[in-house]
């Protein structure tokens, strides 16, 4: 995962020694533990620190010019001292010859240095000093600023070494966080435009219908008012199953696509992944806590089946479309996949490996697999299990 640039950094590493080496490891392991780019900027700050002894850590990461610093985060000093010091630095002096040239610099005393600015009120006293900048794609990305050896030393060339070592691995760690953050992005926004869509196609649609119907049966109130009743009842029918659908649709825009794992994110998932062969994508509804209580077992085995219930469809039923509704109860779970393609006659007589699959789940969870099928009138697969 960590690709060419890591084997780069570990060459650099295996300079110094083996227990360096094995620290080294060890510090790539904790920053690349997720893809949080905040939480992982502040993690190779501190295992930069940790690595070499330094009493004091900072990463700055650099702004789109690549002249100066945007952000600067900082290990060995606290948030009040933060706050007495004001200003963060921007890189000027030192921490700017980094930025000019991206290469490793080390001194003995950095308050000696020609380029020296001194430091501000409330500000630690720092002495010795090691820089080495961050590559992402073959760009400077930031710089690791490390001060101070806890054993009073000055930094060396095997100390260097070892952070040269680590920011390598940093940066592609921080290359796999931001294109994470990318394919996030871009499944929002795939997302929002799908919700969209089914906005306008159904429920946008569908009031628009129960509009035009309610306004017809004002005539009716007199000439006949059962029929006038029956027609609101079915309105009220069609306005509670809309109801529903902006539910579901505002539930989704508040979901991370990306960020769970819950059954779910599955669900949309392989429903998504059944698109390309059939040709259209199913429509799918969600009716009560499916994430809270569709788990474990059940989850994986709700999944499964389908699956296999929109590749039969795929395979075998020549549809234009599909309906597929998940509902979770206090007590059980049941998937609904309805089709409106050529039907398969008796069942029981054209049962396949995946028919009979999807009733072996179902009763080894205690459930029931139900499949309607009439030829020229589609096919309806009903499964049921219960919540443990």
């Amino acid at each position: 995962m960590l690709g060419a640039r890591t084997a780069y950094a570990a060459g650099v590493a295996g300079h110094a020694d083996a227990d360096g080496f094995r620290q080294v490891l060890e510090a790539v392991r904790t920053i690349a533990a997720d893809l949080d780019l905040p939480a992982m900027l502040r993690r190779i700050a501190v295992a930069a620190a940790e690595l070499v002894g330094a009493r004091y850590g900072a990463l700055g990461v650099l702004d789109e010019t690549r002249t100066r610093l945007k952000e600067f985060i900082t290990v060995g000093v606290d948030g009040d001292q933060v706050k007495l010091i004001g200003n963060l630095p921007e890189g000027h002096g030192i921490l700017g010859l980094i930025i000019v040239d991206a290469k490793p610099l080390r001194l003995r005393d950095l308050s000696e240095h020609p380029k020296a600015y001194g430091f501000p009120a409330h500000h630690p006293h720092m002495r010795s000093f090691l820089g080495v900048p961050i590559m992402v794609r073959d760009e400077v990305f930031g710089n690791l600023y490390l001060t101070d050896k806890l054993d009073g030393h000055e930094f060396t060339e095997s100390d260097e070494e070892l952070v040269v070592g680590l920011a390598g691995a940093a940066g592609v760690a921080i290359e796999n966080a931001r294109l994470a953050a990318r394919l996030h992005e871009l499944a929002v926004v795939r997302d929002r435009e799908r919700i969209a869509r089914d906005l306008h196609d159904t429920v946008i649609q569908r009031l628009f219908a129960t509009g035009m119907s309610l306004q017809s049966t004002v005539g009716l109130v007199r000439s006949d008012p059962d029929a006038a009743m029956e027609r609101i009842g079915h309105a009220v029918d069609d306005l509670d199953t809309t109801i529903k659908e902006i539910r579901m649709a505002i539930f989704a825009l508040e979901q991370h696509p990306l960020a769970s794992e819950g059954v779910r994110n599955r669900i949309i998932e392989v429903v998504r992944e059944t698109a390309e062969a059939l040709g259209f994508e199913p429509r799918l509804t969600f009716e009560g806590p499916v994430d809270a209580v569709v788990l474990g077992d059940v989850a994986d085995a709700l999944v499964t089946t389908l699956r296999e219930a929109l590749s039969n469809v795929a395979r075998h039923a020549r549809a234009t479309h599909v309906d597929v509704n998940v509902t979770a109860t206090g007590n059980e779970v049941a998937l609904r996949v309805i089709d409106n393609g050529v039907g398969a006659g008796n069942v029981d007589e054209t049962t396949g490996h995946g028919v009979r699959n999807m009733r072996r789940r179902a009763d080894a969870l205690g459930g029931s697999c139900t499949i309607t099928s009439e030829p020229n009138q589609g096919t309806s697969v009903s499964w049921r299990v219960p919540l443990r």
